[in-house]
């Protein structure tokens, strides 16, 4: 890919595996730096390491408030600005609600929703003043289908579609482009808590994508002209039936 996001900082959520490394590797092989935002200091450490200087490491608990309203700060302090904000980060619960622990639940609610909201809550003023940003945040085909075997995960998934197409109309007149990318089943460690038979018909009959593809599908939303704005694209592997 061209350098077409030379002199821009990224920050990655979720960055030390996954859709959110795949994604921070295109980044910087179109030319930006990417701060990678994990609370897994070993993971985030060998992922910088094989990335080079341009892999800025910001280790962060999104589950800990104090913790994750220092993402902005962490990144300026890093890096000096911040041009792409990638909400990434995520967790899964399937199977029938009944079954849930409501601690599961709170974490996963907190870490899919509120942790999204807060980190552009926070990095918006930044972008704002600059009059120029991109806020991406990894949303799902759930939050466009009810999905019956995961309704809490299928829950989060459509309240921060309604929050990124609501606050994108709050924030493109300060020339601040918002979207959604949203997968359908990626091969990541999400996919552990699937329930078993589904996720064996889905491996069987190839109804799975990788995160480059997830991730080539950001770098797009990233690399449009400014007078464009994709705001959701729904990512499916071909064989997927929904």
């Amino acid at each position: 890919m061209a350098q077409e996001l030379a002199g821009k900082v990224a920050a990655v959520t979720g960055a030390a595996s996954g859709i959110g490394l795949a994604a921070v590797e295109a980044m910087i092989g179109a030319g930006a730096r990417v701060v990678l935002v994990d609370r897994d200091e070993a993971a985030l450490s060998a992922a910088c390491e094989k990335l080079g200087d341009a892999a800025i490491p910001l280790v962060i608990d999104l589950l800990n408030p104090q913790s994750c309203a220092t993402l902005l700060s962490g990144v300026l302090e890093k890096a000096g600005q911040l041009d792409i904000l990638y909400a990434n980060a995520g967790s899964y619960i399937g199977g029938d609600l009944i079954e849930a622990d409501s601690a599961v639940i709170d974490r996963m609610l907190n870490l899919n929703v509120n942790a999204v909201m807060k980190n552009v809550h926070d990095v918006l003023p930044h972008m704002i003043e600059r009059g120029t940003g991109d806020i991406i945040v990894t949303g799902s085909v759930a939050g466009h289908f009810p999905v019956p075997w995961e309704p809490v995960y299928a829950a989060s998934k459509w309240a921060i579609n309604c929050f990124v197409q609501t606050t994108r109309r709050q924030v493109n007149k300060h020339g601040i482009r918002m979207g959604a990318v949203s997968p359908g089943p990626v091969v990541s460690a999400l996919l552990a808590d699937w329930p078993e038979e589904n996720l064996k018909k889905a491996k069987e009959s190839g109804s799975l994508i990788e995160p480059t593809e997830v991730a080539a599908a950001v770098m797009f939303m990233l690399t449009r002209p400014r007078n464009v704005t994709i705001r959701d694209m729904i990512v499916l592997p071909s064989a997927f039936d929904m």
